[in-house]
C-alpha cells in the first residue's frame, strides 16, 4: 500500500472517436473553419470562468469571420444583477438561497432582441456569437459549448483572476465570491447548459488555459453513454486546510511543499472533473455533465426520480494525521435546510476511519446531562473571544481506530479530532457546514473562519447524549452473510440517512449487484483490486488502496477480485448506496 499507486489522474478511454478530438489552437480553429457554412452562425457559448480573452485573442482571429459579437454586451448591469439576485445571495458571507432563475433573466431584454435583430439581416459572411448565453441570440448553425469544471473555476477565483459573472468583485472575500457561485451562477448555468451540450456540434474544453482541446458533440455524448456502461473514477483533487495533516501527503504521492493537506475530494461530480481520452487527446470536463445527460443509466430510475440530475453521494478524505482537530460543528435538520436555503436534503454524513494515531478520538454527541443553554451560552462566549469553549465538559471523546464508523445524523455535534484519516461517507450537499466552535483559530488566509452558532443552535439534537451515540452512532457491524473466502458486513448508516453501506472483507472474488442503483465504493483496505464483468460486458478496471470508484445502475452485475500483490492477503471495500 505504497502512495504512487493511487492514481490522481484516472481517464475513461473513449472508443471509437480518435478522431473526432482536437489538441491545440490550430487544430480547434481549422476543424471548426471546416464546420461552419459559409453565410452561417456560428454560436460558442460559455460556462461562466471561461477566459473569454483568450478567446478573444488567439481563436475568434483564427476564424474566418465577417463579424463576431459578444453577448455580453448585452447582459444587465451589476446594480440590475443585484437587484435581481439580493434574497439569494443574503447577508451571510458563507449560504446563500439556492436559485432557481434562468439565465435569459440576466440579460436586458432589448439589447438582447437588438443583437438577435442584428444576426437575422446579416446577408453576408460567417458571424460568430461568444460568451455565456450566447445561444439565447441565435441557436447556431454550428454550435460549441466551452466549458471547465468547478475546481478550476474555484482555483481562479483563489488566484484573483476570476471574479462572478457580471460584476467587478474580484477582490472581494473569496467565501463570498463562491457562495454566489454556488447559489446562483452554477445553478443558473447548469440549467442553461443541459439541453445545449444535449445538441452540441462541439466542446471546447478551456480548463487548461495554453492547451485547450475540442471535442465532437457525438464523440462527447457517446463517451458519456459509455461511461455509464463500466466502472469508472472522476478527477480527485486536493485542498490544504488550516487544520490539514501529512498522510495523504505521503500515501498519495502529492507535492511536499505544501503545507498540509486537509481534504481530497474523491468523488464529488458537482467539482470534480471527468477525463474522457480520444486517442492521443484528452478532454477535461466537469462530471457534473456526466450526471446532466445521462441521470438514468448513472443513477438508476428510482434515484433519478427522487434526487433528479443530482449525484445524491459524496466520497470525500479529511486528514488530521499531523494535523489539528476539525471544527466544531453540527448539520442542519431538514426542514431547516428546506426551509433556509432551498435545499431539498441535507448533510447527513459518517466518519469512515481509514487510519489513526493511537491516541485519535472522534467528538461525536453531547454529554449525557448536559445543559443545552450552559453549552450555548459557552459557545457564545467562545465565539466573543472571552474563553476557550469548554469542550471537555460537553462534548463526548470517543477514541477512533482503524476501520471504525461512525455515523453522523444531521442535527449531531460532531468534529474528527486530530490524529485520524477520514473516509467521509455523506448525502451530497457538501457546504452546509454549521461551525460551533474552531479552536480560536483563523484561516489559511488569516481572516477568522466564520461560526454559525445562530444556524447551529436551531438544529442541534440535544438527545444524542453519551448512551444514545455510542447505542446508535459507534460501530453498528452487523454481520450479514458470508461464502468461501469473502464476508458482508453492514455497518451503517443511521436509519435517518438514505445511504446504506457494507463492508466486504475478501481474499477471493466477490460478486456484487447495483441492483438498479449507483454504487460507489473505496478499497479501505489491500494494495489493489481489480473489477470486471461476469458476462464481459466491460474490460477489467484495476482500483488501488484508497481509490474511490463509481459503478453506475446501468452496469448490474459486476465482481470485485484481489489482484496483483494482493493475491492471498485480506481486501475490504466500503460500498454505498441509496435504500429503497
Amino acid at each position: 500500500m505504497t502512495g504512487p499507486t493511487y492514481e490522481k489522474y484516472p481517464e475513461v478511454r473513449v472508443h471509437g472517436y480518435d478522431h473526432q478530438a482536437w489538441s491545440g489552437r490550430a487544430s480547434i480553429a481549422e476543424a471548426l473553419n471546416a464546420s461552419c457554412p459559409t453565410d452561417g452562425v456560428l454560436v460558442i457559448d460559455c460556462y461562466p470562468g471561461v477566459r473569454l480573452r483568450e478567446l478573444e485573442e488567439t481563436l475568434l482571429p483564427a476564424l474566418n469571420a465577417t463579424r463576431v459579437i459578444n453577448v455580453e454586451s448585452a447582459r444587465r448591469d451589476a446594480q440590475a444583477l443585484h437587484d435581481l439576485l439580493a434574497r439569494h445571495l443574503t447577508d451571510d458571507r458563507v449560504f446563500g438561497v439556492l436559485s432557481c432563475h434562468q439565465l435569459v433573466e440576466f440579460f436586458d431584454s432589448e439589447k438582447l432582441q437588438a443583437l438577435r435583430k442584428q444576426v437575422s439581416e446579416a446577408r453576408d459572411g460567417l458571424t460568430v456569437i461568444y460568451g455565456p448565453g450566447a445561444a439565447l441570440v441565435h441557436p447556431g448553425d454550428v454550435l460549441v459549448y466551452a466549458d471547465l469544471p468547478r475546481w478550476e473555476i474555484q482555483q481562479r477565483m483563489r488566484s484573483g483572476e476570476l471574479g462572478n459573472w457580471g460584476v467587478d468583485n474580484h477582490d472581494e472575500d473569496i467565501l463570498r465570491r463562491y457562495k454566489r457561485a454556488f447559489f446562483i451562477e452554477w445553478r443558473v448555468f447548469d440549467r442553461h447548459k443541459t439541453p445545449l451540450l444535449k445538441r452540441a456540434d462541439y466542446l471546447l474544453d478551456t480548463t487548461t488555459g495554453d492547451a485547450p482541446a475540442l471535442v465532437s458533440g457525438e464523440a462527447l455524448r457517446a463517451g458519456l453513454t459509455q461511461t455509464t456502461q463500466q466502472p469508472f473514477r472522476v478527477m480527485p483533487f486536493f485542498d490544504p486546510g488550516v487544520w490539514g495533516g501529512q498522510w495523504m501527503k505521503q500515501q498519495f504521492d502529492l507535492d511536499p511543499t505544501k503545507p498540509n493537506y486537509a481534504w481530497c475530494f474523491d468523488c464529488v461530480p458537482e467539482e470534480n472533473s471527468l477525463l474522457l481520452r480520444f486517442g492521443d487527446v484528452r478532454i477535461e470536463i466537469p462530471a457534473q455533465d456526466l450526471v446532466l445527460l445521462q441521470p438514468r443509466a448513472l443513477l438508476g430510475e428510482k434515484v433519478h426520480a427522487r434526487f433528479g440530475a443530482e449525484f445524491p453521494i459524496r466520497f470525500d478524505f479529511l486528514d488530521t494525521i499531523g494535523g489539528q482537530h476539525l471544527s466544531l460543528q453540527v448539520h442542519p435538520l431538514t426542514e431547516y435546510i428546506q426551509q433556509q436555503f432551498g435545499m431539498h436534503y441535507t448533510q447527513d454524513e459518517s466518519y469512515y476511519i481509514l487510519d489513526a494515531t493511537p491516541e485519535a478520538v472522534v467528538y461525536l454527541g453531547t454529554k449525557t446531562g448536559t445543559d443545552p443553554q450552559a453549552m450555548l451560552d459557552d459557545l457564545h462566549a467562545a465565539s466573543r473571544g472571552e474563553k476557550r469553549f469548554d469542550d471537555a465538559r460537553f462534548i463526548n471523546q470517543i477514541p477512533a481506530r482503524k476501520h471504525d464508523h461512525f455515523l453522523i445524523p444531521a442535527g449531531t455535534v460532531h468534529c474528527s479530532g486530530a490524529g485520524t484519516m477520514v473516509l467521509e461517507v455523506s448525502a451530497t450537499p457538501y457546504i452546509f457546514t454549521f461551525k460551533l466552535w474552531d479552536w480560536d483559530r483563523v484561516g489559511m488566509d488569516g481572516l477568522p473562519r466564520p461560526v454559525h452558532l445562530h444556524h447551529g443552535a436551531q438544529v442541534i439534537d440535544w438527545q444524542r447524549d453519551t448512551a444514545w451515540v455510542h447505542d446508535h452512532l459507534v460501530n453498528r457491524i452487523e454481520p450479514l452473510a458470508e461464502g468461501d473466502g469473502w464476508r458482508e458486513e453492514r455497518t451503517g448508516l443511521h436509519e435517518r440517512e438514505f445511504i446504506e453501506t457494507r463492508r466486504h472483507w475478501f481474499t477471493a472474488p466477490v460478486l456484487h449487484h447495483t441492483d438498479g442503483g449507483v454504487n460507489v465504493l473505496n478499497l479501505v483496505e489491500g494494495a489493489q483490486a481489480v473489477v470486471d464483468s461476469p458476462s464481459g460486458a466491460f474490460a477489467p478496471f484495476v482500483v488501488h488502496y484508497a481509490e474511490t470508484f463509481i459503478i453506475p445502475a446501468a452496469v448490474g452485475e459486476y465482481r470485485i477480485s484481489p489482484v496483483g500483490d494482493s493475491d492471498g492477503q485480506p481486501l475490504a471495500t466500503l460500498k454505498a448506496w441509496v435504500r429503497g
